[in-house]
């Protein structure tokens, strides 16, 4: 099987870690290279072509390993690897990085209800540390004043808005982006199929029949076309029989002929794919499960709902006055009644708000992204944030969100803005 390196990430990792391998006067570079992206579009695989082409060998760390019952441990093990491919680096004489995969799953924050700890905080603060002092890295309770060799840090995910915001910034942290273009697509599922003698016009027909798909779903497609024959062979020994067949088989493990990779077989496999995943987003079965756990719990009353709009309840109207005298409403000419009531009546129950948006490509896909760094519970400041995020989104959808703090859940989702002007 051929692969293929997409240009632009071949340069932006060969330029980063050669650049922390020179001595440049008066220049700061920055010690870790921030890779992130949408799921699934081969960041980490593309990494380790990269590694191999350049002949550099990596230490790596999971982001599940950024977690532990003794607090501390997370945080040594960073400062310990770093060290150890410091140490290859000099034994070796060769290139050599520190790789943590998914940083944002093991020291990202997403919302209030993600547990933020001791050990996530000592993570960030280690490698803030190391990036502002890359040569100076000592394990806890030793101290070695030899300076250490300068070793590339790589970090993947897919949201670093949820990464501790000092860490991150510019001079610790270099940004890139990955998303793959048509031609990166393209190159990548040529290689994925190359074995399988598909053209180069049929590639591009079937990426450009799943333009929404990302890379994985091509891998899971090819993978998907050998199911016939594996059923086929699984009932052709029994199911009794498979494990030893396999597994501990005399005549060794089975052989398969070559399916067909016709395109219009490769298209309808992935079309069931694409109902599979559909039908994942669309169940939402935890919503229900929720409700029916509510409705057991008789000790734990649901909180209310929302007031409709049109019939503002009492509670709402005496808040709304002071000494007796009606409050004076925040109004804002760019956004609808409906909108502005809609906000008083949420922020009258005791419920919070959040602003979100997302692009049309990723609206498919429900990927939306908030707009404010935390929870509003003013009138003033939601229309303030929502006239803003309408100003600097008005190509996007745009959706005003209620929370209940003390549930943690949200009560309302309301599309309140559509491309194009559309509300």
């Amino acid at each position: 099987m051929g692969y293929y390196i997409a240009p632009r990430f071949l340069d932006k990792l060969a330029v980063h870690i050669t650049k922390n391998f020179l001595k440049l006067p008066g220049v700061r570079v920055p010690v870790i290279l921030g890779i992130h992206g949408r799921k699934g579009e081969g960041k980490t695989f593309q990494c380790q072509l990269v590694f191999e082409k350049m002949g550099i060998e990596v230490t790596n760390i999971s982001g599940g390993e950024l977690e532990s019952p003794d607090a501390g441990d997370p945080a040594r093990l960073i400062r310990l690897r770093y060290r150890e491919t410091a140490e290859l680096i000099k034994v070796r004489g060769k290139m050599c990085v520190l790789m943590i995969n998914d940083l944002d799953a093991g020291a990202g924050r997403f919302d209030e209800g993600t547990q933020y700890t001791v050990n996530t905080q000592l993570v960030n603060a280690t490698l803030m540390n190391i990036a502002d002092n890359p040569t100076d890295v000592q394990l806890p309770g030793s101290y070695d004043s030899t300076p250490l060799r300068r070793v590339p840090i790589i970090v993947t995910g897919n949201d670093f808005s949820t990464l501790y915001a000092p860490l991150i910034r510019d001079g610790r942290m270099e940004k890139f982006y990955w998303e793959p273009n048509r031609d990166d697509k393209v190159g990548i599922v040529k290689g994925i199929f190359e074995p399988d003698g598909l053209s180069q016009k049929e590639v591009e027909q079937l990426v450009d029949t799943f333009v929404n798909q990302s890379i994985d779903f091509f891998s899971a497609l090819r993978s998907r076309i050998y199911d016939e024959q594996i059923r086929n062979y699984i009932h052709q020994v029994g199911f009794e029989r498979v494990s030893l067949s396999v597994v501990n088989s005399v005549e060794g493990p089975p052989e398969f002929k070559k399916p067909d990779f016709k395109l219009s077989h490769l298209i309808e496999s992935g079309n069931f794919l694409v109902g599979e995943q559909k039908r994942v987003e669309n169940s939402h079965l935890v919503d229900d499960y929720n409700r029916l756990n509510r409705g057991r719990n008789s000790d734990q009353s649901p909180p209310p709902a929302v007031t409709p709009i049109s019939q503002p309840s009492n509670a709402a109207t005496e808040k709304a006055k002071t000494n007796g005298f009606p409050k004076q409403e925040i109004s804002s000419p760019h956004l609808t009644l409906e909108t502005q009531g809609q906000i008083r009546e949420l922020l009258s129950q005791g419920y919070k708000i959040s602003i979100e948006h997302v692009d049309e490509r990723r609206f498919r896909t429900g990927s939306w992204q908030s707009c404010v760094h935390s929870h509003i519970d003013s009138e003033s400041d939601a229309i303030s944030n929502l006239e803003s995020t309408l100003t600097e989104y008005s190509g996007e959808y745009v959706r005003l969100v209620g929370i209940d703090p003390k549930a943690k859940r949200r009560v309302v989702e309301t599309i309140i803005h559509r491309p194009h002007g559309i509300n």
